[in-house]
């Protein structure tokens, strides 16, 4: 089974577990994949396991943009807090093109999200 990536900036975290909360049934029919503070969170508010990667700032979002080229990924969420400055956005704008150029969905708001999980079990 491919994974379902969930990444999410600090600010944005609470709305990721809020996400997660909703959606608890759909998604544990799902492999999750998460950055590590983020996989923690998650795994901790909601008891889903979560195979984590590392932190986005150390090169979690590089390791699944890497799951993603090699076609282990069938879905991004990523909630970014588009007000803040990250000293990681070059690795962010990576993981977009690896999306974009792999068409994989990338949803990077609760809006979009909502509309991936409608479909999720239609996407290879």
């Amino acid at each position: 089974m491919k994974y379902i990536a969930l990444i999410a900036h600090d600010a944005k975290k609470h709305d990721m577990i809020a996400f997660v909360h909703r959606h608890r049934e759909a998604l544990s029919r799902q492999s999750l994949l998460a950055t590590n503070t983020t996989g923690t969170q998650i795994q901790e508010e909601t008891g889903l396991p979560v195979t984590r990667m590392l932190s986005g700032p150390l090169g979690g979002d590089l390791q699944i943009g890497a799951l993603i080229a090699t076609s282990e990924v069938k879905a991004v969420v990523f909630l970014r807090d588009p007000l803040t400055a990250h000293p990681h956005e070059p690795d962010i704008a990576a993981l977009m093109k690896v999306c974009d150029t792999h068409n994989i969905p990338l949803a990077s708001n609760i809006a979009t999200a909502e509309i991936i999980l409608d479909v999720i079990d239609d996407i290879a």
